[in-house]
Order: C-alpha cells, then structure tokens, then sequence
C-alpha cells in the first residue's frame, strides 16, 4: 500500500501513458477544427466514470456503473463533432477486433468501447466531423510515449470562455499529467477542455483562458458576467470537458466509480463556472494494473492530476480558425 505523505511528485509534462501498457493516439484536422483521441487498454481495464455536466454525449455510459455485469473495458473515445463524433467508435472498435481484443462470445470478440464528444462545429468547417476510418488511424499510430497536447486530437477545435459567443472564445485543448504516488503507484489524466466557462489557476485565482475582452487586454470573467447580465442569448452550445483518469492501482469497479467522483473536484479547481447547463462535463476512469494505495491517496493524486492536465490543455494550445490561444495573446 502506498504511504500517505504530505507532498507527491509530480510530474509536470507526464502523459497518461505513465501508466504502464496504456497508448494513446490521436487522428487531428486542423482544417476543419476537428478530430478524436482514443485510450486503448486491449487487455481489458476497470472502468469507472461520472458526469457532472447537463448536457453529455456519449456511448456505453450506463454500462461503466456499479451493478452492470460488464466489467472491463478495451479502449476509450473522445472526439469532436458533437454526436455525429460517436459513429468514429466503430473504427475503434474495427481496430481492437481485428486484434483479437474484446469479450470472447460465439460470434467471436466484443470490443467494449465507451465515447464521449464535445461540441466543436461552431468552428472551422462543421460538415467534416471524425469518422470511423479517422479513428482506426488514431488506434494505428497509438503510441505507450505520447506525449502531444494543445490543439491535436480531440482539442483540436476545442474552446473555452464563450459566455459572449465565440468572438470573445479562447482556444482550449488537450492537456495531460501524471502523479507518482510513490512504490510505483502513478494516476495520471488526460484532459479535453472545450468549456463553456472560464480556466482559472487555482492557487492564484487567475484566468488562465476564459473570454477575451476586446475593448482592451486580458480575460473578462464569465461569473462577472453572468451575474452582471451580460451574456449571450441563447447561450453557445459549443461547450463540454472530457477526459480519462487512468492508473496502475488495482481497484473494483465500486472504487473507479468513486475515483471518478473524486477527480472531478479536479474540474471544479479549474472550471468557473463548472458543470454549467451548457457542459457535457464526463470523466472515465481506468483501472489498469495491480498495485495497491489507499483510496484516499489515489484521489488527491486524481484531483492533483486532472488539475494540472486542464492548465496545460489552454497553455499548449495553439491558434485554429482565428480562435487566438493563451500563447499568441499580449499579455
């Protein structure tokens, strides 16, 4: 069991795949502002997830619960496209059962693979969303070392601060950390941050990327505006988080569940507002190893993890179709 101690290494640029046998690929149109990101995990890992948003997308949900007789899951989706993006899980699927990968049934193997989507079509061309064969290529350049943020993947036409529409948008993405809680335990997250609100830095308080202010320099903030009136009406949909928190712990799927309640603290640190009516706001969780910690540890790593992993998904972004990001801005 991993000691409860009063600080954690962490490591600032880690990725999700600190997590032993976990690869990550990503299929990006910057083009059209849009793509997918795909987890793989083919040996089968625990799942757990929660949404805290009101409006999610996504597939194979219900089944992550406690109490539903599927126990293991092969891979995770997250894309853009809104839910046009949910059909690209049929090409991770394609992938992971031509490897033989997936539950054993008389017809052959089940790939059980859950999705999530944000909403990315107010930018770029909204007639090009992630397909099947765009997910397949994401599985084939998968990777146990990747280590790409920013605008790639599914943060390819992410953004955030868009309480006054999308002109006063920042660009969001994806972002990553991991945690070594020491005796080779690691948690570790992957972030797609496509918020309706703001990105904050939660020691200071500072906006990191929330809504330009172009009457002069920096970010106006969205709880100032929405409790001064000042919002656009009706509200952009263009909104929604999602992510993975991955780790090598062995835990059963009533503990997923609540680590995936846990790390969405993560989202609350970082998020003004978070889990809006206009977010889809959805974490998975994987279990993926046989190393042991205290529950409680595991969850301030989640949080310290999901934290560090939506900062670094609005400082790595780039700039795509006019929408500026935090590192072309003045400051």
């Amino acid at each position: 069991m991993c000691a409860a101690r009063a600080f954690f290494v962490v490591t600032m640029s880690g990725s999700i795949t600190d997590v032993p046998g976990l690869r990550v690929g990503h299929h990006t149109n910057l083009d059209a502002a849009t793509g997918c990101t795909v987890v793989l995990c083919e040996r089968g890992a625990v799942p757990g997830v929660h949404v805290s948003g009101a409006s999610p997308g996504g597939r194979e949900i219900e089944l992550l619960r406690p109490g539903y007789s599927i126990n293991l899951v092969h891979g995770v989706l997250l894309s853009g496209g809104s839910s046009y993006g949910l059909d690209a899980t049929a090409g991770v699927m394609r992938f992971l059962e031509e490897r033989g990968a997936g539950f054993d049934t008389v017809a052959g193997v089940v790939p059980i693979v859950p999705a999530a989507i944000i909403f990315d079509l107010s930018i770029g061309d909204s007639r090009v969303r992630p397909t099947p064969d765009n997910a397949y290529a994401a599985c084939c350049d998968a990777t146990d070392d990747q280590m790409a943020e920013g605008s790639v993947g599914a943060g390819a036409g992410a953004t955030v601060g868009k309480c006054l529409g999308m002109e006063h948008a920042t660009k969001g993405g994806i972002g990553m950390s991991s945690v070594d809680l020491g005796n080779d335990v690691v948690v570790a997250a992957l972030m797609v941050v496509n918020a309706w609100g703001d990105v904050i830095n939660p020691t200071s308080g500072h906006v990191l990327a929330g809504p330009r202010d172009l009457a002069g320099e920096g970010f106006l903030r969205t709880t100032d505006l929405l409790k001064q009136g000042r919002m656009r009406s009706p509200f952009p949909t263009s909104n929604t988080i999602v992510g993975v928190v991955a780790t090598n712990v062995r835990l059963r799927k009533t503990q997923t569940h609540r680590l995936a309640q846990m790390a969405q603290v993560g989202l609350a640190r970082t998020i003004d507002p978070c889990g809006s009516m206009y977010d889809g706001d959805t974490l998975f969780v994987l279990s993926y190893g046989d190393r042991r910690c205290d529950m409680n540890v595991l969850g301030v790593g989640a949080v310290e993890a999901v934290t560090r992993a939506v900062q670094r998904a609005v400082l790595q972004a780039e700039s795509v179709a006019k929408v500026p990001a935090v590192r072309d801005l003045k400051e």
